[in-house]
C-alpha cells in the first residue's frame, strides 16, 4: 500500500489521528533541512494544495525562509527521481514548497480546522522523535569512535609486546671472532 493510500485510509477511518511513522515517511533532507512538503501536507490537512498555498501567500509574513521554501526545479527533479510512486500526479507544473518545523507550526495558525490541530500536533511529534532518533545515532556514533581509538591504542601496545616477545624467542646470536692476529704471550696464553 503507497503511502497516498494510507492517508486517505487514515482520513475515512479516524479523521483526527495520523500515525507518526506515517508522517516520518514524509520528512525529508533538503537545503539541510528536515522538510516536509505542501503537497503530503495537504493530504494531511485533507486540503487541495491550492488551498495550503493560498493560505500561506495570504499569510506570507508569517513564513520566513528558514521557516518555508520552494524547491528549485533541480532539487524538485532530484526528490521525483528518488520517490518513484504515482503520488506526484504526472505533469505538475508548480514545484512544491517545503516547510520546515516551525513553518508546520505555523500553518496551524493558517489553517484553522480541528483536523489541522491534530495533524500539527501528529507532525510536531514525528519530528521530535526524528531527533530523537538522530541524538540516539549520534551518541552511538560517538561511543563507537571512542571505542575504535582505544582499540588502536591497544592494537599498537599489543604489536609491541609480541615483537618484544619476537626477540626474546630469537636464539641468541653467536658473537662475532674478531677480525685479526692473536699474539701468544711468553707464558703460553694469549694476549689481550
Amino acid at each position: 500500500m503507497s503511502n497516498d493510500s494510507e492517508i486517505k485510509k487514515v482520513h475515512k477511518h479516524s479523521p483526527a489521528v495520523v500515525p507518526v511513522e506515517l508522517i516520518e515517511k514524509k520528512i525529508y533532507l533538503i537545503r539541510g533541512h528536515k522538510v516536509m512538503l505542501s503537497t503530503d501536507l495537504a493530504k494531511l490537512y485533507g486540503v487541495e494544495v491550492r488551498v495550503l498555498v493560498q493560505a500561506v501567500k495570504r499569510n506570507i509574513e508569517r513564513f520566513p525562509e528558514d521557516f518555508m521554501f520552494q524547491l528549485s526545479q533541480e532539487e524538485y527533479e532530484n526528490l521525483k527521481s528518488q520517490i518513484v510512486t504515482s503520488s506526484w500526479g504526472g505533469a505538475r507544473r508548480a514545484r512544491p514548497y517545503a516547510f520546515t518545523e516551525q513553518g508546520v507550526a505555523m500553518l496551524s495558525s493558517v489553517l484553522r480546522s480541528e483536523r489541522a490541530i491534530q495533524v500539527n500536533i501528529a507532525i510536531m511529534r514525528a519530528f521530535v522523535r526524528l531527533r530523537q532518533i538522530f541524538s540516539t545515532h549520534k551518541e552511538l556514533a560517538y561511543k563507537l569512535a571512542e571505542l575504535e581509538r582505544k582499540i588502536e591504542k591497544h592494537d599498537e601496545e599489543i604489536k609491541a609486546i609480541f615483537e618484544a616477545i619476537r626477540r626474546l624467542m630469537m636464539s641468541p646470536q653467536k658473537p662475532k671472532r674478531k677480525i685479526g692476529f692473536k699474539v701468544k704471550n711468553k707464558e703460553g696464553g694469549n694476549k689481550k
